[in-house]
């Protein structure tokens, strides 16, 4: 098998964890969306016997009405449904300076109470403030809105520049589309990379964009679209192990560093040696949780090269020692 490429192996069964998703008048839809795709649909190509999550929408009253009315969302829950969520994510919509309902605010309280995580997407940051969540927490929001954010809730630690935030128990992304970074963030939180980045391929959407919202601000879109990078970190994807530069990859690609850093950029958000070395970390993930324990060789075929160059990365990017995250996703916890 290349050395990039990943297939993953049976797990055993486990009860779904539980991923309530509030609705609110005006809420946008393609937040819920994304919650529905990332954790409600069946993904059968993951060797899992049984739903990793289960999904439930709710709303309060018997319908809403959603952001600029394309549609109403009737049928599904009411709002307390929230108290057998494990998780519970909260949509933004864009009228952030009209208070939420009491009823929702408290449903958001009650859940964080009894310790269940809470998520918001995009402006939904607001209505976890409203609820006093984040007082003296670390938090983003949607960059349009950061301004009018801190006039708000000025005891909120916000953090404008990046895509998303985890502070544990309560996970913030900075936009829309930014949902899909942290809502793929959960999955290697809970399961760790390799069934994270076979979502992240099904969803034809990078598993880890490095970099900030910073660089989303008012970008203008070039006149003709960059070529795809697709066949270029596919070819990458399989050498891993090779001591690839940036250099590398852009006579691979026939182009100057230069602009392979600008198509980098524009296509993927990062710097090609970011993307390298999260696709290194990647692979090392997926050999631990394969059930090496050979660091050195982890090491040497993740191409991190030492095992002291694998520790500070992994504890980077994940949080964990290669010990840790061995104990909470090698073959033994599967």
């Amino acid at each position: 098998m290349p050395q990039g490429s990943s297939q993953a192996r049976p797990r055993r069964a486990r009860a779904p964890h539980r991923v309530t998703v509030i609705v609110d008048a005006g809420t946008n839809p393609f937040e819920v969306g994304v919650a529905t795709e990332l954790f409600g649909l069946p993904r059968p190509e993951l060797g899992v016997r049984g739903p990793l999550y289960e999904v439930t929408l709710c709303t309060p009253g018997s319908g809403v009405r959603m952001n600029h009315g394309f549609f109403t969302l009737t049928g599904v829950s009411g709002l307390e449904a929230v108290d057998g969520a494990d998780t519970l994510v909260v949509p933004g919509r864009p009228d952030n300076v009209v208070p939420r309902g009491a009823d929702v605010l408290d449903a958001i309280r009650r859940t964080h109470a009894r310790g269940a995580r809470v998520i918001s997407f995009c402006t939904g940051s607001f209505a976890l403030a409203e609820a006093g969540l984040l007082d003296g927490r670390r938090a983003t929001t949607h960059w349009m809105w950061a301004d009018t954010f801190r006039k708000l809730h000025p005891k909120v630690l916000l953090e404008p520049d990046v895509l998303f935030v985890d502070d544990g128990d309560l996970l913030t992304a900075a936009g829309s589309a930014a949902a899909l970074d942290l809502g793929l963030h959960v999955w290697r939180r809970d399961h760790g990379a390799e069934l994270a980045n076979a979502v992240s391929r099904r969803l034809v959407f990078a598993a880890h964009r490095d970099g900030g919202q910073r660089q989303f601000v008012e970008r203008p879109v070039p006149d003709v679209p960059d070529e795809s990078l697709g066949p270029l970190l596919a070819w990458s994807q399989e050498r891993l192990a090779e001591p690839l530069t940036v250099a590398d990859l852009a006579a691979r690609a026939a182009v100057s560093p230069a602009t392979l850093h600008r198509r980098f950029r524009a296509q993927l958000g990062t710097t090609p040696l970011a993307w390298l070395t999260g696709e290194r970390v990647a692979l090392a993930c997926r050999l631990i949780e394969r059930g090496e324990e050979r660091l050195d060789v982890v090491a040497a075929r993740s191409g991190l090269g030492t095992a002291a160059n694998l520790r500070a990365r992994l504890r980077r990017e994940t949080g964990l020692s290669p010990s840790a995250y061995r104990r909470r996703f090698g073959p033994s916890e599967r």
